[in-house]
């Protein structure tokens, strides 16, 4: 919650003491940057692939190097380069390779900007590398995050760049984070310029029904809606949902089945039990009504074996939803006492507290806002698309979301 307020409000986020010289260091150079591409630079294959690592952990994208770039970049380095993003110049690179490499990549359109990893050698000294780059980096208009790695070996390269005002950390993962800082200041400033409406424009929420809904409930004592009732209130809202009926007893379970039509799925209805399928409360793909009536009749046996006080109103019946290319999501509101209403979205299914893929966000939402939300979770690249995988329709989570 904390994390989205000051998403909201502009702000940078600091978790950890650590993170707070951090971000001093990152604002007080005034770097700013255009997007989230990283081009890593490094005289060391293993420092390179932490930086990378960390980077794609933070949803940092590795830079994809242009045609041009990789042309020019064999032209003034070994043949032993790493011939892509990590750029690893070797170890034995002499400041020239430095310049040259750094000059080139700082040029690449699909640089937003670059993280400079030096580990120390006795080939070349740290400081006459430092001191040959400043200039270089002078002239350029791509930001750079530097890496100075070997504690005193490298201090005078240190004090050189940082008297060039140019970012210094300790660490290939402080550079990675200083660079996402400076992305989420970007997105959150963006995000400020937004001004969301209260509700869609698209659809007028029916509040009166769904209040009628929640005052019931809460009129029996319960704090918990049925799924009818969930999917009640989701629908007044304009969300669509699938259409469910309710049976008393398994006969009734078949009778509706067939008026619904084969393949149905069934559920347990209980006020009391809220993880169906961890009660054996779930049945589908069910194709007949000898099916559905077997289905029916176990459910009520593990119900009142493994829950014998639970309330039992009967079942949901509905047309089975089969969507093979389907990914399942979770989306929920929550009421923070400090910070207000909150929307909650992530990764769902049973196991969505084990993968715990989730981001918050302060509504109102509109439909940047909700993309921003989107992004901040591992997801989100799934829903994108991929390999065979069709994209999700992504305006009707948007809109869900809103």
């Amino acid at each position: 919650v904390y994390d989205a307020a000051i998403r909201r409000a502009g702000m940078l986020r600091v978790f950890a003491f650590e993170d707070l010289f951090d971000a001093v260091e990152t604002l007080g150079r005034g770097q700013e940057v255009a997007g989230d591409r990283l081009v890593i630079l490094t005289n060391g294959g293993g420092p390179g692939v932490m930086a990378t690592d960390v980077a794609i952990s933070r949803g940092v994208r590795i830079a994809e190097l242009s045609d041009q770039t990789m042309q020019r970049l064999n032209e003034v380095l070994p043949a032993t380069w790493s011939l892509g993003n990590p750029v690893d110049i070797i170890g034995d690179a002499p400041a020239k390779r430095y310049r040259d490499a750094l000059k080139i990549v700082s040029e690449d359109p699909n640089a937003d900007a670059i993280l400079l990893i030096h580990a120390p050698s006795a080939i070349v000294s740290s400081s006459v590398i430092a001191e040959s780059l400043v200039p270089t980096v002078a002239e350029m208009e791509t930001p750079l995050f530097s890496c100075w790695l070997g504690g005193d070996a490298v201090a005078e390269a240190r004090q050189t760049f940082a008297a060039a005002s140019i970012p210094t950390f300790e660490t290939p993962e402080a550079a990675v984070n200083a660079f996402v800082h400076l992305v989420d200041y970007r997105r959150n400033q963006e995000a400020l310029m937004e001004t969301p409406a209260a509700i869609s424009e698209d659809s007028t929420p029916d509040v009166a029904a769904a209040r009628q809904i929640i005052e019931q409930a809460l009129a029996q004592g319960r704090n918990l809606l049925t799924e009818p009732e969930a999917k009640g209130v989701l629908s007044a809202f304009g969300v669509p949902v699938v259409a469910t009926r309710i049976a008393s007893t398994p006969e009734e379970c078949v009778r509706l089945a067939g008026e619904i039509g084969y393949p149905v799925a069934i559920k347990i209805l209980s006020p009391d039990i809220s993880h169906k399928s961890d009660m054996g409360g779930v049945a589908l793909d069910l194709e007949s009504s000898e099916q559905v009536e077997a289905a029916a009749a176990k459910m009520l046996a593990r119900i009142r074996e493994l829950a014998p006080d639970a309330q039992l109103d009967g079942f949901t019946v509905q047309a089975m939803a089969r969507r093979p290319e389907a990914r399942e999501l979770i989306v929920g509101a929550s009421e923070d006492p400090i910070f207000g209403p909150v929307i909650l979205f992530g990764h769902g299914g049973t196991a969505v507290e084990v993968i715990a893929d989730r981001a918050v966000a302060l509504p109102p939402l509109n439909v940047p806002l909700a993309k921003d939300l989107i992004a901040r979770t591992r997801v989100s690249k799934l829903l994108a698309g991929y390999r065979d995988r069709r994209a999700a329709d992504m305006s009707a989570i948007y809109a869900t979301l809103i």
